[in-house]
């Protein structure tokens, strides 16, 4: 009975010890996004908005993806995109669809997207 309960001590040790462990703490690998999107004509956010995240790899988008949608203040969050190239497209009613590609290398990124209105369509037949 007490060699189990040294034993179980001296793995809550060696758990606590690694995890809390100084200066050779490993850096984070992934980062935490937010989006604020609002309407370029006059900022104001846009509703429901989907918001669609592709990764990168070697200038080709990886299958799969995540898509969220914004809220009634335009904002959405995406925890946890590991680093890395990223193509982010906005789509929304009554606006033109955005795309970017970025570089994410920081725990926290901060992106605020301005979405224009549609322009005018061309036609032979004006």
């Amino acid at each position: 009975m007490m060699k189990r309960i040294a034993l179980i001590v001296s793995l809550l040790l060696v758990l606590g010890l690694s995890a809390f462990g100084g200066d050779d703490k490993v850096p984070p690998s992934s980062a935490d996004l937010q989006f604020t999107v609002v309407k370029a004509t006059n900022g104001k956010p846009v509703r429901n908005a989907s918001v669609i995240l592709h990764t990168l790899s070697e200038g080709k988008q990886d299958k799969g993806g995540v898509q969220v949608k914004t809220d009634a203040e335009g904002k959405t969050m995406v925890p946890a995109m590991p680093f890395g190239k990223l193509r982010v497209q906005v789509i929304a009613r009554g606006f033109q669809t955005f795309g970017e590609d970025y570089e994410i290398k920081k725990p926290k990124h901060e992106f605020t997207i301005k979405l224009q209105p549609p322009k005018e369509q061309f036609s032979i037949y004006k």
